[in-house]
C-alpha cells in the first residue's frame, strides 16, 4: 500500500534506484544480519518507556561484513570523533589517512562511479577523479563549528554516521552499522520502533525509525536508519541530494521502497547539517 499523498521526485528516484540496483555490497537479513523489532513506540515525547527487552540486532556476521573493503575502512572511522559537541575535534595524521583510505575504497565501487557520472552530467562535480575525491573529502570530513561548542567540533561524516551528544540529547547517527556497534558495546539501549514509520509490507524491512538512549544519559526520541545499505550507497545518495540542492524533505522511490529523504545543508556551505532516510509515512 502506497503512502497517502506520496509524490516522488522522478529525477532523484531514477538515479537512486539505479545506484541501489548497482550496489552488490548491500546486506540482507538472514545472510549478514538479523533484526528483532519487538514493541513499537507510541510517542517521541516520552523517552522513558522501553518497549524492547532485547537488542534490535539479533546478530551480525562481522567476519563476512568487515572483510569487505568499504565496510572495513568505514568501521575504522567510527572511533575517530569526540561524541560531545562541546569538545573540539583534533584529527591525527593516522585519522586523516583513514579518511582517505575510506574515500579511495568507495571510489572503486560502481555506486560511486555512477554517482560521479551523474553529478558530472548535471554540472555539479568535476570530471577528474582526483578532483571529485577531494570534493567528497571536503563535503564529508572538513571540520566546522556546530551549535553547542566552540571551534571546529563537527563534520558531516560525524553527524550523519557516528552521532553526537549535546546536553541530554543524542543527535545524528543514522547508520545501521554504527547503531549495531554501539548497541553491541552496551552504549545504546534500543527502546522499540515507530510503527507508522516502518513499511511493514515490504519484502525486506529496511527503513526503520526507532528510539533509544545512549549510555543511559542522552536520549534519541527518533532515529531513522536504512538497514542493510552499504556505506558507499549512503554517501552517494546524500552527496547527490546536497549537490542538487534537495534541501529539506524529498520523497523518492529507491527500488521497491518509498522513501522520505531528508537533507539539511549546514549554513551556506556544502556541508551536511543532517541527512537521513525514512519510510514514507503510512496514514
Amino acid at each position: 500500500m502506497a503512502a497517502k499523498g506520496f509524490c516522488a521526485d522522478d529525477e532523484l528516484s531514477e538515479v537512486l534506484s539505479k545506484l541501489w540496483d548497482l550496489d552488490d555490497n548491500k546486506c540482507y537479513p538472514g545472510v549478514e544480519y538479523e533484526i528483532d523489532l519487538q514493541g513499537f513506540v507510541t510517542s517521541t515525547r516520552d523517552t522513558s518507556r522501553d518497549f524492547a527487552r532485547r537488542n534490535l540486532f539479533s546478530w551480525v556476521d562481522e567476519e563476512k561484513l568487515f572483510e569487505r573493503e568499504t565496510y572495513k575502512t568505514f568501521r575504522d572511522l567510527l572511533d575517530n570523533y569526540e561524541m560531545d559537541v562541546a569538545e573540539n575535534e583534533e584529527v591525527t595524521w593516522e585519522e586523516r589517512q583513514e579518511n582517505w583510505r575510506f574515500l579511495r575504497a568507495i571510489m572503486k565501487t560502481e555506486v560511486i562511479k555512477e554517482a560521479h557520472r551523474f553529478l558530472v552530467s548535471k554540472g555539479q562535480a568535476p570530471e577528474d577523479d582526483d578532483k571529485f575525491l577531494r570534493m567528497l573529502h571536503d563535503i564529508w570530513f572538513r571540520l566546522f563549528s556546530r551549535k553547542g561548542g566552540r571551534g571546529n567540533n563537527s563534520c558531516s561524516f560525524e553527524h550523519v554516521f557516528v552521532g553526537e551528544g549535546r546536553d541530554d540529547e543524542f543527535i545524528g547517527l543514522h547508520n545501521w552499522i554504527q547503531f549495531y556497534l554501539q548497541e553491541k558495546a552496551g552504549n545504546i539501549n534500543y527502546h522499540g520502533f515507530f510503527r507508522r514509520e516502518t513499511v511493514r509490507d515490504d519484502e525486506i524491512i529496511r527503513l526503520i525509525a526507532m528510539q533509544f538512549d545512549w549510555r543511559g544519559t542522552k536520549s534519541k526520541p527518533m532515529c531513522s536508519c536504512f538497514i542493510g545499505s552499504s556505506p558507499e550507497f549512503e554517501i552517494a545518495a546524500y552527496t547527490i541530494c546536497l549537490l542538487l540542492d534537495r534541501d529539506g524533505r524529498t520523497e523518492c522511490k529507491i527500488g521497491e521502497y518509498e522513501v522520505e529523504l531528508t537533507v539539511h545543508r549546514f549554513s551556506r556551505h556544502r556541508k551536511l547539517g543532517s541527512a537521513y532516510m525514512s519510510a514514507a509515512r503510512m496514514y
